[in-house]
């Protein structure tokens, strides 16, 4: 079986190495040969990109998107089967979720132009990176890269130094919500008690020569500090003395009107020794740290005129403090502030084959994901209500599949079919003499409609593509674009257009499959929308009938495994086998009750070492010694799993099944199931 290898990374990476200049498309005069690049944005011009973009948004009248990221599976296993139910589906979309990262994050806006009868583009190519940019605050980024999916980003020339040096970090909004909430239990209201504070600094003791000498030194130069400005007034008193060479210097200056001592080039041993003896013996100054106009934090001794006026400080550096941290959390926001603008327009996102996208979306930039598939569609359509799939239209509209066929559904495939003067590559002639959407490109104010070769697999350049499929999809479903030609400041309301209907928010789950989920309810929506071209054809899969297998030799194929079964239980017995992987497989009998007898076989012949079990027909599957067996519901018990090994086999005993516990509940399940029939016969 063909692997594909998973590095763990801090921080982790699906990459690809590009220039940070990408091909787009020429010029729109034919004299000019100049190439124009696509809009890449990194944190270096993000502010200027975002404030650009926000614009575009807001004018445009849908807003295509694509993702490229570290992996997809993170086990073979975890690889999407024909037997898996909808829900185990949507779990190993979560593991892929949560286990790889986003390095590229396109965003192309369409707006309808009705002076030149076009769509006008906007691609932006993000490079994100989950870098911590919250210094202390507990988090820690790591996730997982395959292989297979870094080969694949370099053959696309991926910049990867781009993504990890220049790639824009972000908060969800659960963390920035977590992070305000740290920051309400740091900074709670009660005011420093110093008696407090003196106990608590106690710790370090005095035991050392030098800190003894050090901390007298010390003593004695507040001390005539706090001198020179009650004999003074407090008026600009330099103090020269030396800790460290003769040139140290501390100087006088004044926080929020009141004259403190600058503290500089000590250790932090040295600073907890001047908090201490700050504490200890003066009570009219109070030891603070706060951040400096050209430096970080810096350490001042203040001087206060009475206790309140203590207070009244303590409360004014902890309001600095908080609101010098709630300042970075902001900071930190980065790339979600893109999110947020794309949820509070509520414009119509379009994507292909986007539900793993929207997965990512939701759980790097919202919030963890839910554990079904109901809870998830249910949150995330509270940010994003109006979705369209483009693979999901072109299968199920029978005109457009035969443009493409089926073979063509592919976004590349498509784009060469469908937009043929937009794609330079396209040979279709299935398009001759018919209407065509006309899409030009806009980067930095300049506009092209005379195209090249593009970056594909770029992710700025895929939703470029994929809105393009779009906008020639809309126009053979008969959405009539140049209605709006009269007023040019309408909007193309294409998420309540009758004729999109059919098709918005409802998103391919497995392609493998051909299922279909509806985002408004979580439910399957293949069967509803009746095409015969959407859901693929497969045998019948009773769960209910199925074992699960682990442990067999890794030699035994799936011929040999029934041929063993057939043996015992008769031609018939068996109806199919699927491989997870080299370790473990489905077997699906024909009737329910063969289930409990093989369970009743397995334990005879595990337990017996005699010549008869040797000869059995089951023993070649059991001659491991460790096999194991479960139903359908342990497998979505161990798809649930945040814990991913490679094999099958290694995740079962992770993840700590039972398994004699679990063959004696199917073992009785089925028995009850047996008396229940007999009782209604």
């Amino acid at each position: 079986m063909k692997r594909s290898y998973l590095v763990r990374a801090l921080t982790r990476t699906r990459i690809r190495t590009s220039s940070l200049t990408r091909s787009l498309c020429s010029s729109a005069s034919p004299a000019s040969g100049a190439d124009v690049a696509l809009k890449n944005v990194t944190k270096s011009n993000f502010e200027p990109a975002l404030a650009e973009l926000r614009r575009h948004v807001r004018e445009a009248d849908f807003v295509s998107v694509d993702l490229e990221m570290t992996g997809v599976t993170s086990a073979p296993w975890r690889e999407s089967f024909e037997f898996d139910r909808s829900d185990i589906q949507y779990l190993k979309i979560k593991d892929s979720a949560e286990k790889f990262a986003v390095v590229q994050f396109g965003v192309c806006p369409f707006r309808w132009d009705p002076h030149s009868h076009s769509f006008v583009a906007h691609p932006h190519n993000f490079y994100i990176f989950p870098r911590q940019e919250i210094v202390g605050d507990g988090l820690s980024y790591e996730f997982l890269c395959q292989t297979s999916s870094l080969e694949f980003l370099a053959k696309y020339q991926f910049d990867f130094n781009a993504c990890v040096y220049e790639g824009i970090s972000y908060l969800s909004r659960s963390q920035e919500e977590e992070e305000l909430r740290r920051l309400d239990s740091i900074y709670k209201d009660e005011i420093p008690n110093a008696s407090a504070n003196f106990r608590n600094g106690a710790e370090t003791q005095l035991v050392r020569m030098a800190d003894i000498l050090f901390s007298e030194r010390m003593k004695n130069v507040v001390s005539e500090w706090r001198a020179g400005l009650l004999r003074e007034g407090g008026g600009g008193h330099e103090i020269h003395g030396s800790l460290k060479d003769p040139s140290q210097k501390f100087q006088t200056t004044f926080f929020h009107m009141r004259p403190a001592l600058v503290v500089n080039g000590l250790t932090s041993r040295q600073l907890r020794l001047i908090k201490l003896i700050t504490e200890k013996h003066f009570k009219d100054l109070a030891y603070v740290h706060v951040t400096g106009e050209t430096s970080g934090r810096q350490p001042l001794i203040v001087y206060t005129d009475s206790t309140t006026d203590r207070d009244l400080l303590m409360r004014e550096v902890k309001a600095c403090q908080r609101k010098e941290a709630e300042t970075k959390i902001k900071a930190a926001i980065g790339f979600r502030h893109v999110i947020d603008l794309l949820s509070s327009e509520r414009k119509l996102i379009v994507g292909h084959n986007c539900f793993l996208d929207l997965a990512h979306v939701y759980n790097k930039f919202i919030a963890p994901l839910p554990m079904t598939a109901e809870e998830f569609v249910s949150a995330f359509q509270t940010y994003f209500p109006h979705v369209i799939d483009t693979k999901v239209l072109l299968n199920l509209d029978d005109a457009l599949l035969r443009i493409v066929g089926k073979g063509g559904t592919s976004l590349s495939k498509a784009f060469g079919l469908l937009c043929p003067p937009i794609a330079p590559s396209s040979t279709s002639s299935s398009l001759a003499g018919k209407p065509r959407v006309r899409v030009e490109v806009e980067v930095d104010n300049q506009r092209f409609s005379n195209w090249n070769s593009g970056a594909k697999h770029e992710a700025g350049y895929d939703a470029f593509m994929t809105g393009c499929v779009f906008s020639q999809a809309c126009l053979h479903l008969g959405v009539d674009f140049s209605s709006h030609a009269a007023a040019a400041a309408a909007a193309v309301d294409l998420q309540h257009n009758e004729k999109l209907q059919k098709y918005i928010n409802h998103l391919y789950l497995s392609w493998v499959n051909g299922d279909i989920i509806d985002l408004k309810t979580g439910n399957g929506a293949a069967e509803s929308l009746g095409s015969s071209s959407v859901k693929r054809p497969r045998p019948k899969i009773v769960f209910s009938n199925m074992i699960l297998l682990w442990g067999p030799p890794s030699k035994l194929r799936a011929k040999d495994i029934q041929d063993c079964f057939v043996k015992v239980f008769g031609r018939g017995s068996i109806t199919s086998i699927y491989h997870l992987d080299e370790t473990a497989a489905f077997v699906q009998f024909s009737k329910a009750e063969l289930v409990s007898d093989f369970l009743i076989l397995k334990d005879i012949i595990e337990r017996d070492n005699d010549p008869i079990s040797v000869l059995h027909p089951l023993s070649r599957i059991f001659e491991s010694g460790c096999v194991r067996a479960a139903s359908y519901e342990i497998y979505k018990k161990i798809c649930s799993s945040p814990v991913s090994e490679v094999l099958f086999a290694d995740q079962a005993e992770a993840v700590g099944i039972n398994w004699r516990l679990v063959e004696q509940a199917i073992r009785s399940e089925n028995q009850d199931d047996e008396t229940s029939e007999k009782d209604t016969k």
